[in-house]
């Protein structure tokens, strides 16, 4: 395809909570095995996109480790490869991102050196399948500028997070707002953008010789009149994880059929880093309705409505419904957990009691160690 992909993943939310301590958000675990970034880097992979930049920033080690994995080291192999960019201290800067522009501005050397003519930028914290090629062949149809993936929201879904879009007929926005207080739209964009490689250099040194550090207030509302800003309508299945009320629904997802058949059955297929586990295992007294278990785990009590990562240990007579734990958790004997997230590496004790609502989901974070030595 002549693009090359960036994804933008240095960002810290606060409305993580304590899920973002340890991990950058696109590295939060989904769906049992993957990372949230897989799903954009495994949509370049299938759209035939051969060099892709990480730019990563915050709490960016257990991302760096999922990147450099077998898996996505042979990225493109001869044609370009993943490339992984942290901050660098160079001769005319030595400061942090300040933002998405400033990220792609301190990266402006990859953009320059590549040859091909359109660049492709997506968030690494979005759950989605699509082909960025239609993305590119809408673009070129429409002689836009600039054109972002958009998606038509629920009427009740909580908007005011996401960037609202309004479009004329033509498909071409006319109005933009970033976080609004009161939402006047459910048109929301996805955060995924395709540009001219040229028209990205240019913006991008005006913006920085101007002080402006942020991609969406300083380039897609600035210039929204001056520029052919168009929007390419998402019809499948998206989901932002940034929160952790959306982490936990979009966990939650991948226990409906049709979600999980959509993303592990349907062509193209997601990919991920592979770890070497047993298979998961079922000893007697276990109980296990409609969840999603990892390879790894051992299971001796109740599990409902769930979705357990990677080596999960389950105690004798747990009960556990409605809840996510993520990888290498240890719950003890006797235990109930209810609408809960536990954090990984976690040990519960036993015969402990963790109970959260359905509309305000617990984080669980236990401090105690293991193995005492």
């Amino acid at each position: 395809m002549r693009a090359i992909g960036i994804v933008l993943a240095g960002g810290n939310s606060k409305r993580m909570r304590e899920l973002s301590n340890k991990r950058a958000i696109a590295a939060m675990p989904i769906a049992g095995s993957y990372r949230s970034v897989d799903f954009a880097l495994s949509n370049m992979s299938n759209s035939h996109i051969q060099s892709v930049a990480v730019l990563t920033q915050y709490n960016s080690r257990s991302l760096n480790e999922h990147l450099s994995s077998s898996k996505w080291g042979d990225f493109g192999r001869k044609q370009g490869g993943m490339y992984v960019f942290t901050p660098t201290i160079t001769a005319e800067s030595s400061d942090w991102y300040r933002g998405t522009a400033d990220a792609l501005y301190q990266n402006l050397d990859f953009l320059k050196k590549s040859h091909e003519p359109y660049v492709v930028i997506a968030g690494g914290d979005c759950v989605y399948k699509l082909d960025y090629g239609k993305v590119l062949e809408y673009h070129i149809e429409k002689k836009a500028d600039i054109t972002v993936v958009c998606k038509e929201m629920p009427p009740e879904e909580d908007v005011t997070r996401f960037g609202l879009v309004k479009l004329n007929d033509d498909g071409r926005i006319t109005d933009f707002e970033e976080k609004p207080m009161l939402a006047t739209s459910s048109m929301i964009s996805c955060g995924i953008y395709v540009i001219r490689r040229r028209q990205l250099i240019e913006l991008l040194e005006r913006c920085a010789a101007e002080d402006r550090y942020d991609f969406v207030t300083d380039i897609l509302v600035r210039y929204k009149n001056l520029k052919r800003i168009y929007a390419y309508k998402l019809g499948t299945y998206w989901s932002n994880i940034a929160s952790v009320d959306s982490y936990y629904k979009t966990n939650m997802d991948f226990l409906k059929p049709d979600v999980r058949h959509y993303f592990f059955k349907e062509y193209p297929e997601i990919y991920s880093k592979v770890d070497d586990l047993p298979p998961a295992k079922y000893n007697p007294g276990a109980n296990v309705k409609n969840s999603l278990v990892s390879s790894g785990c051992i299971l001796n009590g109740t599990v409902e409505n769930s979705v357990l990562f990677k080596k999960v240990y389950v105690g004798n007579n747990c009960i556990i419904r409605n809840s996510v734990i993520l990888n290498d958790v240890y719950i003890g004997d006797n235990t109930v957990i209810e609408n809960c997230i536990v954090e990984s590496r976690d040990t519960i004790r036993a015969n402990t009691t963790h109970i959260g609502t359905p509309e305000d989901v617990k984080i669980v974070i236990e401090k105690n160690e293991r193995f005492t030595l």
